[in-house]
């Protein structure tokens, strides 16, 4: 596994050639930053991009809360419907709904702050927890490791890995705290990148 000399490297490398790498999901409330990356398991955020809009629009509300409470009513097999472009809608939908409804009982309709909090949430997980934590709060807990960054870090010797929670482990170690969300948006604009030019290693090309 490279060094942190290495690391920073590379590090550097992908800054020069992605300056304005960051989140590309489409939101306008904590809460729907929350939906989009639920939504975005195993799925692009481009195809996320393309359902949101509608679905924001049907469930919005005079505020967060009562859009949130929108989505905790909604009957299963609509909200099904409403992503069903999405792949495992079923279960994103499910689990959707049953967040929304511990938010607003056990958190007072605000999405929680702390990882150990946001767990709590149905379907949601240490990648989820960490993009929401971040954009939504500025909190950085971790390192958001989805399919592009597992790759990419492996691929680059930043881990020998294949478990996302070892990778964030060892990515943590790598890199300085404040550089843990920019690792991320770095790593998945090179796999983006990588995927579209069909090409490997481009970062040295």
């Amino acid at each position: 596994m490279a060094d942190r000399k290495t690391a920073y490297v590379i590090f550097n490398l992908l800054k020069k050639r992605y300056p304005d790498a960051k989140i590309s999901l489409t939101y306008s409330n904590n809460f729907e930053l929350l939906v989009c990356v639920m939504l975005s398991a195993q799925t692009t955020d481009a195809q996320v991009n393309k359902i949101t809009p509608c679905l924001f629009k049907k469930y919005k509300g005079k505020n967060e809360t009562e859009e949130i409470e929108n989505f905790a009513n909604a009957k299963l097999e609509v909200l099904e419907k409403d992503i069903n472009a999405i792949g495992l809608y079923r279960v994103k939908a499910k689990n959707i709904k049953a967040a929304a409804r511990v938010i607003l009982k056990k958190f007072q309709g605000r999405i929680p702050k702390t990882m150990d909090e946001i767990l709590t949430l149905p379907g949601v997980g240490r990648k989820t927890g960490n993009v929401v934590l971040f954009n939504a709060f500025g909190e950085i807990e971790g390192i958001a490791v989805d399919t592009h960054v597992r790759r990419q870090a492996k691929d680059l010797g930043l881990t020998k890995n294949n478990d996302p929670l070892k990778i964030e482990k060892d990515l943590m170690e790598l890199f300085d705290k404040k550089d843990w969300p920019k690792i991320t948006s770095l790593l998945i604009a090179y796999g983006r990148d990588i995927r579209k030019n069909k090409k490997k290693r481009l970062l040295f090309n």
